[in-house]
């Protein structure tokens, strides 16, 4: 524009003599040339993306984040709530042989743990404290006071609380995950009995956890200690040579409709990563129920051990992590950034708010923490992939239609830029007054109102859409000289069949050039919108379709009005209109020929 504005601008300048007729017609065409409609038609889109997305449960916090939704490729998802039910139940609790524990006394050592802790109680504390009282055991924590705790971290993976009776006893309380508590633990108690913590006794232990495990149960200790010294601080050293008494068993079966959404996912090129802080062999037990391929499952102890070269490959390859830490959740999310992956992630507890921020689109739910909703982009009024791929569809939909609002000015705006020049060069008058390109730019504005009510052909919506600079200039230099060619052909039918070689025809030859113009841009609506062949493959929606054939309708008839002869147009001759409709025919017929040139060469259009 920088260089076309001043050639216009000179060029008509010196071969018509007015000067500041000149400067006002190349003011005009810069005016015309400006997608000045670009933000209003961005905005509308992106709002009406976020409406829609509401009404599918699915709830926009920022709306920019649409975009990234509809270029999602990767989506890292926790697996409880999400592909399980989030109904933890206690199901067993067994003593440190295997045996069942009559006594509860199990459950009773993990009831004070989960009930006198101040942190947030998590799923099994939950489940914890519900089956405790469904057995009126509740009385229990009646004969204990807390004394002091110690917090549970993504290292240690447990978590401490110092109790102490009417008798004055003290006693520490941990639970936690198996193979950090079996490292802290010297003794084993059952059969009334204390033993010592002999590898034996471990093996046998990770025996019945795996078998537990494999049925997609998620298993924790218990452990214990007593006779402390009260005049002591309780800290982490503390959590040592303990007594394990036994294991809790929870069960969080997989939803019935996981595997679908998942598969409906993958065919529309979302690939589910599995990120999760559990036991291993819960996490790809799970997987494998949900139809997830679990052949290349990674754990964070052995994830944390690797090369960074060895972490880009595995970030790839893997589609199961478990035990992760939550700065290992969004370590991976970098490293596949790194490697020109959309990567959404679909969290809800307090590890994964910087997982959440991290990557591109932040997705949480209505019942998540605050920190993880205040980092979140996105937040579902359901946890449920199901929600999830609708608005994912919608967030494709939303970026189909601002990309088809670019490409359709920025190809027409070339195709003029061209139009102009070669006229301004060759006619002894301006081809059109300036007052003449405003109100045919104002009106092709309007016809572009509709656009974020359009629809979407299903084949673009099969896959994630990313923006390509570098496709939008491509397009320009292939389309928008299509448009130049059939307003040369609409000079040369002006100038040699209407005899509009002086300056008294003008009018006539500035009016049908008017039509010709702006039937063209409006067509070029219908003839971008879609891969396919418009109006008979892929209609627009009725609002774009009335509002275009609207528009050219006063297109034609503004000549004819007074208004029309007021501003500089004058009524065409019945002649000139075979001559236009074969014009516009022999246009969409060349630009469709091109579009699927196009498409067959560079394998994309929208």
């Amino acid at each position: 524009m920088l260089i076309m504005i001043p050639f216009v601008f000179l060029v008509n300048g010196v071969t018509k003599g007015d000067w500041l007729e000149a400067f006002i017609f190349a003011v005009s065409v810069a005016v015309g040339l400006t997608p000045e409609m670009l933000p209003m038609i961005v905005t509308a889109n992106l709002a009406k993306g976020a409406v829609a997305m509401s009404k599918k449960k699915t709830i926009v916090k920022d709306l920019n984040a649409i975009q990234n939704f509809g270029a999602m490729n990767i989506l890292c998802t926790d697996k409880t709530g999400t592909l399980t039910c989030d109904q933890i139940v206690l199901e067993k609790y067994i003593n440190a042989d295997g045996s069942n524990d009559e006594s509860r006394r199990i459950l009773r050592h993990a009831y004070f743990n989960s009930f006198f802790q101040t942190g947030l109680k998590n799923l099994m504390d939950k489940a914890i404290l519900s089956h405790v009282k469904d057995l009126s055991l509740e009385y229990l924590k009646d004969n204990y006071t807390k004394v002091d705790e110690i917090p549970f971290d993504f290292t240690r993976r447990r978590m401490s609380v110092v109790v102490e009776d009417r008798q004055g006893k003290r006693q520490i309380i941990t639970k936690g995950a198996v193979e950090e508590m079996l490292d802290i633990c010297s003794h084993a108690e059952f059969d009334g009995e204390v033993h010592p913590m002999t590898i034996e006794l471990k093996n046998k232990a990770r025996d019945i956890i795996e078998q537990m495990n494999k049925q997609g149960m998620r298993v924790i200790a218990v452990a214990h200690k007593s006779y402390l010294d009260k005049t002591c601080d309780f800290r982490i050293e503390d959590e040592k040579d303990m007594v394990l008494i036994g294991y809790l068993a929870f069960l969080d079966p997989p939803k019935q409709s996981a595997a679908s959404a998942i598969k409906q996912l993958h065919e529309h090129g979302i690939e589910i990563k599995i990120l999760s802080g559990d036991n291993d062999a819960v996490v790809r037990t799970i997987a494998r129920q949900v139809g997830i391929r679990t052949d290349n499952a990674l754990t964070g102890p052995i994830f944390e051990t690797m090369s960074e070269e060895e972490k880009m490959k595995a970030v790839n390859q893997t589609t199961v992590f478990s035990k992760l830490t939550p700065i290992q959740k969004t370590e991976i999310i970098t490293l596949l950034q790194a490697q020109q992956h959309t990567v959404g992630f679909l969290g809800d507890g307090i590890n994964d708010a910087a997982a959440l921020r991290q990557s591109d689109i932040g997705i949480s739910v209505d019942s998540a923490v605050d920190i993880a909703k205040e980092s979140a982009d996105i937040i579902l009024l359901e946890k449920s992939l199901m929600v999830l791929e609708d608005g994912v569809l919608e967030g494709r939909k939303t970026f189909g239609n601002i990309t088809k609002y670019i490409k359709m000015t920025a190809s027409s705006n070339f195709g003029n830029m061209f139009s102009v020049m070669a006229a301004s060069a060759f006619l002894p008058f301006l081809p059109m007054l300036p007052i003449h390109l405003l109100i045919q730019n104002l009106l092709y504005d309007i016809s572009q109102t509709t656009i974020p009510f359009d629809r979407m052909d299903a084949e673009y919506l099969r896959k994630p859409r990313k923006w390509d600079a570098s496709d939008l200039s491509r397009f320009m230099i292939f389309i928008g000289p299509i448009s130049s060619i059939f307003d040369i052909v609409t000079y040369l039918v002006m100038w040699y069949a209407f005899g509009c070689q002086s300056m008294e025809h003008q009018t006539l030859f500035q009016s049908g050039w008017f039509i010709e113009g702006l039937l063209s841009q409006t067509l070029i609506v219908h003839m971008i919108r879609t891969r396919k062949v418009p109006f008979i493959q892929s209609c627009a929606s009725w609002q774009v379709t009335g509002l275009t054939l609207l528009i050219m309708a006063i297109g034609i008839l503004l000549p004819f009005t007074p208004f029309g002869s007021s501003i500089g147009l004058e009524a065409l001759p019945l002649s000139y209109f075979p001559w236009l409709i074969g014009i516009l025919l022999s246009y969409c017929i060349l630009t469709q020929l091109i579009k699927n040139w196009y498409i067959h060469r560079f394998t994309k259009w929208l």
